[in-house]
C-alpha cells in the first residue's frame, strides 16, 4: 500500500508493523535496520539477517542500505507486488554485498517497483541511489588481488569481484527501477542497477531502469546474464559495460529521450590498460536502440572502445544524432582484426550510419584514420543493412512501440546465436510482433 504522503514519515513514531513490539534487524554492530509504523517500514544500515519485503506494506529505504556482510548469506526477499521507495533527502539505495542475494521475484501483472519517495507527479531523474549488487565473478580492475581481483564500488558501495564465474546473486523477474541515479560526487552518480562482478548463476529477466541520472544498467566485468531488460529515459549512457564483462544479453530495448541522453550502447574493456584480461567479451542478440533524432541529445548508438571484445548479432539502431556506430582505440580495432569484436544479422537507421574517427593511434600527436574501415566492416558482416528500420512509433516517449511493421526488412532477416543461452528468434531488433514490454512496464515522465 502506498502512505499518502512520505513528508509525514519524518516525523512518524515507530513501531512494529502488526502490534506493539518493534521489528528489530540485528547488524553486526546491533543497530536497528527495520521500524515500521502505519503501514510503512522504514530500512537503514546493515542487514545481516533474511528478510522478506511484502507488498502489504510500503518499504522506504533510507540512506544506504546493506544486505549481508561481505563474508556470509543474507537473502533478501521481495514479493511480487511489492513498492520499494528510495528517500530521496537520505539518497536512499540498495546495496547487496558478496556472498548475499536478492530475490525479488513480481509478475506481468504485479511487478516489484523500486521507485522514488516523492510524490507522482513531482518525480524526477536522480531523486535516490538505485541498486547495486556484488558478486564474486571475475574482473579485470583490481584495486586489491591479494585474495583475487577485487575492486571497491563507486560511491562506497564495496568490494566487488572473485574467481566464481557462477556465482549466484539472486533473481530479479518482473522488476522495475524508476527515477533513481543520486550525484554522490562529480563524476561520481550512481546507475539504476550496477551488476559489478555479477556471475552468471544470477537470474535477471524482464527487468526495467526508468529515467535514471546517470547510466541505466551498467555491467562492471562479470558474466551476469540478461533478458528482456528494458532501459528508457536515461540521461546518460543506457547500456555500459567495462572491467571485463563476459556474458549474455538478450531482447533488449533502449530508448533515449529528448532532454537528455548520451550513447545507446558505451562499451569498454578497460580504461586504464585496453588489454586488460579477463578481456569484455559479451555476446548480445536482438537488441533495439532507439535516439531521439528531433534532439542533439542522442549521441552514438554503439560505441565500442577501449579494447572491448563482443559477439553483435540482430542489433538494431536507429535515430542517433552523430552515428549508429562507431568504433574507437587502437586495441578495440585489433579486436575487429582478430574476429573478436564481430557484428552480423544487424541494421543501422541513422543520417549518419558510421563515425568515421580520426586519432592518434600511435602516440606522435597527428590524427589518423582509423586501422579499419567502419563502414566496410559493418556491411561486408553476414545478412547486415543499412536501411529504413521502420517500427512502429519507436521514438513516441509517452506510448511507444518498438515492433516492427509488416514492411519492415528487420523481420524474418535475422538470426539468433546457437548458444544455450539464446531463444531462437528470426527477426532484427527486441522485438518482432510480439510486444514483450506490455503491463509491466512504464514511460511516466515524474
Amino acid at each position: 500500500m502506498r502512505p499518502m504522503t512520505f513528508s509525514a514519515l519524518i516525523t512518524l513514531s515507530l513501531m512494529a508493523c502488526t502490534g506493539g513490539d518493534p521489528v528489530d534487524e540485528p547488524n553486526e554492530t546491533g543497530d536497528t535496520t527495520v521500524e515500521c509504523a502505519d503501514g510503512v517500514c522504514v530500512l537503514t544500515g546493515i542487514i545481516t539477517e533474511d528478510l522478506t519485503l511484502t507488498a502489504d506494506v510500503a518499504w522506504l529505504l533510507r540512506g544506504g542500505v546493506f544486505i549481508g556482510d561481505d563474508e556470509n548469506e543474507t537473502v533478501l526477499t521481495i514479493e511480487a507486488g511489492t513498492t520499494v521507495y528510495g528517500e530521496s533527502s537520505t539518497d536512499g539505495m540498495l546495496v547487496v554485498r558478496r556472498h548475499s542475494k536478492l530475490e525479488a521475484n513480481g509478475t506481468a501483472d504485479a511487478p516489484v517497483v523500486f521507485t522514488s519517495s516523492k510524490s507522482e507527479g513531482s518525480r524526477s531523474r536522480g531523486d535516490w541511489g538505485g541498486i547495486i549488487i556484488n558478486g564474486l565473478a571475475p574482473i579485470n580492475a583490481c584495486t586489491d588481488d591479494t585474495t583475487g581481483c577485487q575492486a571497491y564500488g563507486e560511491g562506497g558501495t564495496g568490494w566487488y569481484g572473485g574467481d566464481d564465474a557462477t556465482d549466484s546473486s539472486g533473481s530479479l523477474t518482473y522488476v522495475r527501477v524508476e527515477f533513481a541515479g543520486t550525484l554522490i560526487s562529480p563524476d561520481n552518480e550512481l546507475n539504476g542497477i550496477a551488476f559489478q562482478g555479477v556471475g552468471s548463476g544470477t537470474e535477471i529477466d524482464y527487468v526495467q531502469v526508468h529515467m535514471n541520472a546517470d547510466d541505466g544498467v551498467e555491467f562492471f566485468g562479470g558474466t551476469a546474464e540478461a533478458k528482456h531488460l528494458v532501459i528508457t529515459g536515461a540521461g546518460d549512457d543506457s547500456l555500459d559495460w567495462t572491467d571485463g564483462w563476459q556474458g549474455n544479453a538478450q531482447f533488449v530495448v533502449l530508448q533515449q529521450y529528448a532532454d537528455a541522453s548520451d550513447n545507446g550502447i558505451e562499451a569498454d574493456n578497460n580504461g586504464e590498460n585496453n588489454d586488460a584480461t579477463p578481456r569484455s567479451m559479451p555476446t548480445l542478440s536482438n537488441v533495439t536502440i532507439v535516439g531521439s533524432p528531433d534532439s542533439a541529445a542522442s549521441d552514438l548508438g554503439l560505441l565500442l572502445r577501449e579494447g572491448t571484445g563482443a559477439h553483435l548479432s540482430n542489433m538494431l539502431v536507429t535515430g542517433m544524432n552523430d552515428a549508429c556506430l562507431d568504433v574507437d582505440h587502437v586495441s578495440t580495432f585489433n579486436q575487429v582484426t582478430s574476429t573478436d569484436l564481430t557484428i552480423d544479422h544487424s541494421l543501422v537507421d541513422c543520417t549518419t550510419p558510421f563515425l568515421m574517427d580520426e586519432q592518434d593511434f600511435d602516440g606522435d600527436s597527428v590524427n589518423d584514420t582509423d586501422p579499419v574501415n567502419v563502414s566496410t566492416w559493418f556491411t561486408s558482416g553476414t545478412g547486415n543493412l543499412v536501411t529504413t528500420a521502420d517500427l512502429e512509433a519507436p521514438f513516441n516517449e509517452s506510448a511507444p512501440d518498438f515492433r516492427p511493421s509488416s514492411t519492415s526488412a528487420a523481420l524474418g532477416a535475422g538470426l539468433a546465436p546457437t548458444d544455450s543461452f539464446f531463444d531462437t528468434a528470426d527477426f532484427i531488433g527486441a522485438m518482432g510482433a510480439d510486444d514483450w514490454t506490455t503491463g509491466w512496464t512504464t514511460a511516466a515522465a515524474n
